[in-house]
């Protein structure tokens, strides 16, 4: 089983670019394992407590739950919108994951990892976690990445991290895979010795935040908002569910082979906390979790963020240039790991050039040429040629290279190799020239040779093309009458269309996008052409 898990996003705002990134990502590899002839489980969700949703909840009037309920179907909305396939959901709210947390708090108090005291420090607001002086810079002071930060003394409950940071820093060493890509672990590395002598404060007073899941051992307290939603993980994985039907087997999904998280939340939360929560809980070292770590999708070498008003709303982009171009230039310009600038007019570039120009134009021209000279039959034709050959010899190496890429999560470089085959298909047609085959005598077995290497590339392409655009792909072999049911990309193989088969009239795939400027003189265009129709017609009457 390949579990697939993305960071569940906090419910304090609408949906941005960075979520869509991370969501489209996580969709596109469990696609790709699907594929591969595995079962897969996705789950991705949303993280509802704490006390900035309650805050936003007071000052819109309503309950948090309601306040975070209504935030959530805006992300089920955009997921949905972009075809984000998920077999789980995850909704800290939930009874199921209250009951889990409780389980989980109640077996760490009865095994000594949980304690109380009275703490007097400084808490960040924003991150909801008290500070201590290795979170200051060099000035003495704490970074604007804690956003407000004040003075507290209270009681709290606190989880013994320290006691597990000598067996973290021993794992990361020793298990290279347990984060990708290689330099992210190396952060890691360097972080651990932050953690060094701190304990976890892993609880709130209810006088100061009422929205979260109660101690189950002092209901005084609730659990600190990262506690709750790590816990997600396994909790809607079937972790301590005691036979639910509603929920998976956790024995056979755990443990979660790719969690999708972001750089920003690698340390402290996920290579710290997570890891070391989980120590605690009993989990071996061979049942800890992988972590795929993603950068930032950041505008004009900035950082998104709602002070700079530079955020980026992926219904809006779905909108103006649709889903499909946004998925495809979401996976296809950001490298797995690295940051990326987002730029619209790149957006609009790619796709047109990639899509709608490479191969929208290949399947297109292919199908019409087989259209207009064979009558829409496709045959092998006879004998073989040093270009045919190299075209076949090429599409194999593409295939694997696009396996390799996406076993390694690297969907950028796998996209990649699919459009340089598309450009060595178009580069073919101009050195082969069929559209002149056509036209000479005792050159039909040639063309249907040739006609049949662009239409094989085409279903090959269309194919693997599957995992990131499924609704593009099906339409694409649709018209090429090619089923690729029980297909795994192991055992593609020359010959998907067969001796005799008919193919459709092509129908764009990936129509152009076009700017207004554009829209309009292609208007102007068709009405000039309407109207020279219109008088012909008038004066042939």
């Amino acid at each position: 089983m390949f579990y697939i898990t993305t960071a569940i996003d906090y419910t304090n705002g609408a949906p941005h670019i960075g979520h869509a990134y991370e969501k489209v990502l996580a969709d596109v590899l469990a696609r790709w394992h699907r594929m591969c002839g595995e079962e897969v489980y996705l789950l991705t969700g949303v993280d509802q407590h704490g006390q900035k949703v309650q805050q936003k909840a007071e000052a819109a009037g309503v309950s948090p739950e309601q306040y975070a309920n209504d935030v959530m179907q805006k992300f089920i909305a955009l997921w949905e919108r972009l075809g984000i396939a998920y077999d789980g959901w995850a909704a800290t709210s939930d009874p199921r994951h209250v009951r889990c947390v409780q389980q989980i708090l109640t077996n760490l108090k009865d095994r000594g990892c949980l304690y109380k005291k009275a703490y007097k420090g400084f808490y960040s607001v924003r991150q909801e976690q008290f500070l201590t002086d290795k979170e200051r810079g060099e000035d003495g002071s704490f970074g604007p990445e804690w956003g407000e930060v004040i003075e507290l003394e209270e009681e709290n409950w606190y989880f013994n991290l320290s006691a597990h940071v000598a067996w973290l820093r021993e794992y990361v060493s020793t298990h290279p895979e347990v984060v990708t890509p290689e330099f992210r672990r190396q952060n890691l590395l360097n972080a651990i010795e932050r953690a060094e002598g701190v304990d976890l404060c892993i609880s709130r007073p209810k006088e100061r935040l009422a929205w979260g899941i109660p101690l189950p051992f002092d209901p005084e307290f609730v659990t600190y908002v990262w506690f709750d939603a790590l816990v997600n993980y396994i909790s809607f994985a079937g972790y301590l569910s005691e036979g639910d039907a509603s929920l998976p087997d956790f024995n056979r999904l755990w443990p979660a082979a790719c969690e999708v998280i972001g750089k920003d939340i690698l340390v402290p939360a996920h290579g710290v906390y997570w890891l070391c929560m989980l120590h605690a809980m009993g989990f071996a070292d061979a049942e800890m979790p992988r972590l795929l770590v993603h950068g930032w999708l950041n505008i004009r070498g900035e950082k998104m963020s709602k002070s700079l008003g530079n955020i980026v709303d992926p219904n809006d982009l779905c909108d103006v240039f649709g889903a499909e171009a946004l998925r495809y230039y979401l996976v296809r310009d950001t490298k797995t790991g690295y940051d990326s600038d987002y730029d619209a007019e790149r957006l609009k570039m790619i796709y047109n050039t990639e899509l709608a120009n490479d191969l929208g134009n290949l399947c297109n021209r292919s199908l019409n040429m087989c259209k207009s000279y064979l009558g829409s039959v496709v045959s092998r034709g006879e004998g073989d040629d040093a270009l045919s050959a190299a075209l076949r010899a090429h599409l194999s190496e593409t295939e694997k290279k696009f396996a390799t890429c996406m076993d390694a999560y690297n969907t950028a470089d796998a996209l990649g190799a699919l459009n340089e085959h598309v450009k060595q298909c178009n580069a073919y047609i101009e050195q082969t020239q069929p559209f002149r085959m056509a036209k000479e005598e005792g050159k039909l077995p040639e063309l249907q040779r040739v006609l049949f290497h662009l239409l094989e590339s085409c279903a090959h392409v269309a194919y693997l093309l599957g995992c990131v655009l499924p609704e593009a792909s099906a339409r694409m072999l649709e018209q090429l009458q090619v089923s690729t049911e029980g297909l795994t990309p192991a055992g593609l193989h020359w010959g998907l269309l067969t001796e005799g088969q008919a193919v459709q009239a092509p129908t764009p795939v990936f129509p152009r996008i076009m700017s207004e400027e554009e829209k309009a003189k292609a208007a102007e265009r068709a009405a000039k052409a309407a109207a020279k129709a219109a008088r012909k017609a008038a004066q042939q009457g």
